[in-house]
């Protein structure tokens, strides 16, 4: 199973660690081309790289901090994404057995990694899923010309539970070959009859599903037995009309 997330806007910043090394790997290359893209930007007219990036005159440390990535201490990414999903998440506090299974099976899409391995070293960068770097391009574009066979060899024969926001759902689509085995899962919240989607508790519960899953430990190999898994667990879960990317279900909760 590969369990893939969102990543957070909010980062920790390590203190000490050793710089960003992007020369092994599948993404080596193309992780290469937005890093020199995003740091070129920020090194250059300040105001430009501010309303490039989306941000506001008072985020201008961000621009300042993304210049020197290339020297900025690393530490694992699971200790770098910080925010409501990877608290509820705590990949750290997870007890031996379910903390070596979220190595194995959860990934986070990422606008300047691709994707990110909870135990893989990173620096912390700003950077938005709809940003369009000068010299590269939409970031979402560029991340679709490469995630797929680094997706595809992580999921192997299982199940990929896709839990990203629509941002980034649009840095990777699964192919024809691969739909039957994925399944996207949208929190909604249901109050006096009415259902929406209310960004607290979709990226809570997320993070409290993906918690569950981990620490139950069983290795759903269908869309099906993931439904039966998180309903056993305790979510109130429906099934959604399927898309052409896969199944869909639906976790529903009424309060955190």
């Amino acid at each position: 199973m590969l369990i893939l997330l969102p990543p957070s806007e909010g980062k920790a910043e390590p203190r000490r660690g050793k710089p960003l090394d992007l020369a092994a790997g599948p993404l080596a290359g193309p992780r290469a081309d937005v890093l020199d893209a995003l740091v070129r930007l920020c090194r250059g007219p300040e105001d430009v790289a501010v309303r490039t990036l989306g941000l506001s005159a008072g985020q201008a440390d961000d621009v300042r901090r993304n210049a020197r990535l290339p020297d900025l201490p690393t530490a694992p990414a699971e200790r770098v994404y910080t925010g409501v999903l990877y608290e509820a998440l705590g990949l750290t506090a997870l007890d031996g057995h379910a903390h070596r299974r979220a190595l194995a099976r959860v990934a986070t899409v990422s606008s300047l990694y691709g994707l990110v391995r909870p135990g893989e070293r990173i620096a912390p960068y700003r950077l938005a899923g709809g940003v369009t770097l000068p010299g590269l391009g939409g970031v979402a574009a560029h991340w679709r010309a490469h995630l797929d066979p680094v997706v595809g060899a992580l999921a192997g024969r299982g199940l990929v539970v896709d839990l990203r926001s629509s941002t980034y759902a649009a840095f990777w689509r699964p192919r024809p070959e691969l739909a039957g085995r994925v399944v996207t899962v949208r929190v909604l919240h249901e109050v006096g009859g009415r259902r929406q989607v209310v960004s607290h508790f979709n990226k809570a519960t997320k993070g409290r599903l993906v918690r569950a899953v981990l620490e139950d430990g069983r290795d759903p190999r269908t869309p099906e037995a993931l439904a039966r898994l998180l309903a056993e667990l305790g979510w109130r879960v429906e099934h959604a009309p399927a898309g052409r990317h896969g199944a869909q279900l639906d976790v529903v909760v009424s309060e955190l």
